[in-house]
């Protein structure tokens, strides 16, 4: 496998791939990995997913060995963004999630918690915080000890072109809330215009966060992000993936070789 692995930021991990098959490979094997370590510490995988290439670069695990080797019943499905449309829509992430995966493997219909779909996008938001409240209540879900936000055991983004990371934009006020676990957006830069979200403080407190970056168009951002280089700081709410950034958590970034041509890893202080 042509993969070459660097340390970025604290916490950070940047993996850089040749080919996309190669990117799929290694994604399936370290979701397995998390997957058998929290099942076998907590009884059970709390998964959050986001739209973009998330669910095609997630196709090695309905193959094998994973399909078989993996406990499906165990896995606990959310979304930490999702656009505010029928989920039969072409744009729904549920339902791209549902084709690429769900349909695949034996993942429980009753553990998958997609949002409600005959809400506004303002109640679908309200609605989908009570539901992770109580996955929390009943300790499906951990608490982070240092702000009380759900903890999961892995939130999958993908970041865009201006370095957006789930529904989360660059200088958009949704980025500022800290009290709010679910947030929603009626103005997205790309359509369709509504959307809820996970927010930041959410976001940063999982136990494991993996980035997709892929395509030549998201090297700005992979490089604006991962970057440790001092005219970078400071840049916050105009990089959202910048501010990833979990006090207890890890960051692992999958990057093709075109998201990373930007970097320039002599310079940007990283270590391999």
């Amino acid at each position: 496998m042509t993969t070459t692995t660097f340390e970025a930021k604290k916490n950070t991990e940047l993996r850089v791939f040749e080919f996309s098959d190669e990117l799929a490979t290694d994604l399936a094997e370290y979701v397995a990995q998390l997957s058998e370590i929290s099942v076998k510490e907590r009884g059970c995988f709390t998964i959050a997913l986001s739209g973009g290439p998330i669910v095609n670069v997630m196709r090695k695990l309905c193959e094998s060995p994973y399909q078989k080797m993996l406990d499906w019943s165990k896995w606990y499905v959310l979304w930490a963004d999702e656009r505010a449309v029928a989920k039969t829509h072409a744009e729904s992430n549920y339902k791209m999630t549902k084709e690429g995966l769900l349909s695949k493997v034996p993942i429980l219909n009753s553990h998958v918690y997609s949002i409600n779909d005959t809400l506004t996008v303002e109640e679908a938001a309200t609605d989908y915080e009570f539901t992770i409240r109580q996955l929390v209540k009943a300790r499906t879900i951990s608490v982070s000890k240092t702000n009380d936000c759900p903890k999961f055991d892995l939130i999958l983004l993908s970041v865009g072109s201006t370095g957006s990371v789930a529904s989360l934009h660059p200088n958009h006020p949704a980025l500022e809330l800290t009290d709010d676990w679910v947030t929603f957006i009626t103005d997205s830069p790309e359509p369709p215009p509504e959307r809820i979200t996970f927010t930041m403080p959410v976001i940063n407190s999982a136990s494991n966060l993996v980035i997709i970056a892929t395509g030549e168009d998201k090297a700005w951002a992979v490089q604006q992000s991962v970057s440790q280089m001092s005219e970078n700081v400071g840049l916050g709410m105009s990089v959202p993936a910048k501010m990833v950034a979990p006090a207890e958590g890890k960051v692992v970034w999958f990057v093709d070789k075109e998201a990373s041509k930007e970097i320039q890893f002599e310079n940007d202080n990283f270590e391999l």
